[in-house]
């Protein structure tokens, strides 16, 4: 009983947690919504417009982002247009805010003459656009293929995406690598031509070599990589 009485005399001796008032609480709930960003660039859904009536962009943002702004569609629009006026006064007509929240926007027909100007004077075939101030060494890795086994198609879409994403970068004025990563191909080889020497000798003789095809050598490489995971002697030979 003592140790009990004691136990609850220690537990009312702590301090105990202030409590937070209604006010005090509204004002922190109303801190963080002020200091919060709910506009981020994958929110910003800027696509073309879908008819020519709706300008050149439109902007769809709104409507998803009104929720957990706390908003209407129609306000969270308007203070979008609010803050794009500032930024594009120069280069678009005024925003235009239509239906339940949609944004239209319209290039002011002046900046695309103005524009279309300048890149046609453009002696340095730019286009008037300028090389970055911030240049970066940059390597692109393309399809990295294993050599000792056949291509596909999209070792080909890898490397077009690869080639036109260097394209892009040079042209912004970056240092770019292009790269190709063969890897290992001493033991990939290694593998393919001693499993040849053990199963399919006749694939490794000049006279015969020419009846095999790669799709042959790419079933062979299958079995070679096989013994290679679980044949110590036949790793070591490659």
């Amino acid at each position: 009983k003592k140790k009990k009485k004691h136990d609850d005399d220690a537990a009312e001796d702590e301090p105990k947690e202030p409590q937070m008032s209604e006010d005090e609480r509204e004002a922190m709930i109303q801190a963080a919504i002020a200091a919060a960003k709910p506009f981020s660039t994958v929110d910003a859904m800027v696509t073309p417009a879908t008819k020519p009536e709706f300008g050149d962009y439109q902007c769809n943002a709104a409507m998803s982002l009104a929720k957990s702004a706390g908003l209407n569609p129609r306000e969270c629009a308007q203070k979008i247009v609010d803050g794009l006026r500032p930024l594009i006064g120069d280069i678009m007509e005024e925003p235009e805010i239509a239906g339940p929240g949609f944004i239209n926007l319209k290039f002011k027909e002046d900046y695309l003459s103005r524009a279309l100007k300048t890149m046609a004077d453009d002696a340095g075939g730019r286009l008037a656009v300028p090389q970055t101030s911030y240049k970066k060494k940059i390597v692109v890795d393309f399809s990295s293929p294993n050599i000792a086994k056949e291509m596909h198609v999209g070792h080909l879409r890898s490397t077009i995406i690869g080639d036109t994403l260097s394209n892009l970068l040079s042209f912004a004025g970056h240092d770019v690598l292009r790269l190709n990563h063969v890897g290992d191909w001493g033991t990939q080889f290694g593998m393919l031509v001693e499993h040849l020497r053990d199963e399919f000798p006749q694939a490794l003789n000049k006279e015969t070599s020419k009846n095999v095809d790669l799709g042959d050598l790419v079933t062979l490489y299958k079995a070679a990589k096989k013994r290679f995971d679980v044949d110590d002697d036949f790793k070591m030979r490659s």
